[in-house]
């Protein structure tokens, strides 16, 4: 068990509009390579944000300021143990290239659950996961939106 010491935000690098399922996330994740899948244990994220800003768990964990090991997500290579991972559903615009999609339901729904996640953790830094990976998800900057909505870490 090691203390949370970040929460990344994600997208799912999928096209703006189309609606995503916890079901494929999973096949994404878990599925062996050779069935088009990544073979991991885990899926990527703990909770994943819907287009109509549903907030869906993903896996469950205690709430508390700790990740077991039973709780950890494949999120980000090498920073897993000390990490919770959320992912809006989106990402990609029309042409094929990153681009921040979501909607005014998951731009409220993001909000409030990083509000409530500072909250409850204020020491655990909220990046996104090009902050972490050379990336472009979440294909916004989270440091200014966090600034946007009054959280200065």
């Amino acid at each position: 068990m090691n203390k949370v010491k970040y929460l990344v935000i994600h997208c799912t690098a999928t096209p703006a509009g189309r609606e995503v399922s916890s079901d494929d996330i999973r096949r994404w994740h878990t599925a062996p390579v050779k069935q088009g899948g990544r073979g991991w244990k885990q899926v990527g994220y703990t909770d994943m944000i819907h287009l109509n800003g549903t907030v869906e768990r993903l896996v469950e964990n205690n709430e508390d300021g700790f990740v077991d090991c039973w709780e950890i997500t494949n999120g980000v290579a090498g920073k897993n143990s000390i990490s919770r991972h959320v992912v809006y559903v989106g990402g990609i615009h029309p042409d094929g290239k990153p681009k921040d999609t979501r909607t005014a339901e998951q731009l409220r729904a993001l909000e409030s659950y990083v509000n409530d996640f500072h909250r409850r953790f204020p020491d655990v830094r909220i990046v996104g996961h090009n902050e972490l990976a050379a990336k472009a998800c979440p294909c916004f900057n989270v440091q200014k939106w966090l600034e946007s909505i009054g959280i200065n870490q």
